[in-house]
């Protein structure tokens, strides 16, 4: 396997035409093809089905393509590397993150990134709850992630850079909504939306755990995944949600913030990584965090 096959193969599976690949590759398609046969005959099996009006790749042609973009990337790299100056940090970075919810704390690290390291490649994952996160987290999908803490993930490492006090978001027309406070106990009537059970919110268990203390089991409305579409279904007067305070800064029209009262309810977060799969790129950009986001004492 060569690696002009790779990229031959590569141009053909996202085009899935022979000419536009061709195009692409700035090479006649008649070459194009016969280095797509000589793949297949390397490899022992058809890689994409073709007929006359279009171009489809086969089972394993599926199972070639990650593969195909590994290479790729890591020659990218390498090319890269060779270049770069011994003080350059260069490479891919996936930052993975929920939304609404990391609105004070993605941005000065993604900007102090672009700033410090500027050949940086840097891709963001949005809609991430916790749970999923790890998961990603865990098989090298992300190599760093905003979540909620604590975690049941020995093999990951964590640092907190945030805490914050909760309140309630409620939809504008809510009989509490001229307050500026509430108690939990006062809360037991309304329905709740939350994050989904099943891609792990800490949101979530925080909330849940807010209301038992208060003597009450929530009355779950509606479950979303994201924090903002949360708060605009309750604009909408879906329901009413727990929230961070800093959230008050991007409330949507229609909604009211209820500091709660009695004792603190906190949500902790934090930045979690692989430690068996950091790179120079992970370790720059875990430095750079702890001057941007530190840890609250």
């Amino acid at each position: 396997m060569e690696l002009r096959q790779i990229e031959a193969f590569l141009a053909v599976a996202e085009e899935l035409h022979f000419g536009r690949a061709a195009e692409r590759l700035r090479m006649a398609q008649s070459p194009l093809s016969q280095t797509i046969k000589k793949l297949e005959k390397g490899l022992g099996t058809a890689l994409f089905e073709r007929n006359t009006r279009s171009v489809t790749l086969t089972a394993a042609g599926h199972s070639l393509l990650p593969h195909a973009r590994k290479i790729l990337d890591e020659v990218d790299l390498a090319r890269r590397a060779v270049s770069a100056g011994t003080e350059t940090v260069y490479g891919k970075l996936a930052i993975g993150f929920s939304g609404a919810l990391n609105h004070t704390t993605l941005p000065p690290l993604t900007r102090a990134l672009r700033q410090h390291y500027p050949q940086l490649e840097v891709t963001l994952h949005g809609g991430l709850l916790t749970q999923e996160a790890l998961q990603l987290l865990s098989n090298n999908t992300l190599d760093l992630a905003f979540i909620g803490l604590p975690i049941d993930a020995p093999a990951l490492a964590t640092r907190r850079i945030a805490t914050e006090r909760l309140g309630v978001a409620v939809p504008a027309d809510h009989p509490l909504a001229g307050r500026a406070s509430v108690a939990m106990s006062e809360l037991a009537a309304d329905p709740f939306i939350t994050m989904p059970a099943a891609q792990g919110s800490t949101l979530r268990d925080v909330t849940f755990a807010a209301c038992a203390a208060a003597g009450f089991r929530p009355r779950i409305s509606q479950e979303v995944a994201d924090p903002y579409t949360a708060l605009s279904l309750v604009a909408g007067g879906v329901g009413i949600t727990l929230m961070p305070v800093s959230i008050k800064e991007i409330m949507p029209v229609g909604t009211a913030f209820l500091s709660l009262e009695g004792e603190d309810v906190l949500l902790f977060s934090g930045l979690a990584w692989n430690p068996q799969a950091t790179s120079p790129a992970i370790l720059a950009a875990l430095q750079l965090a702890e001057e941007v986001l530190p840890t609250p004492k």
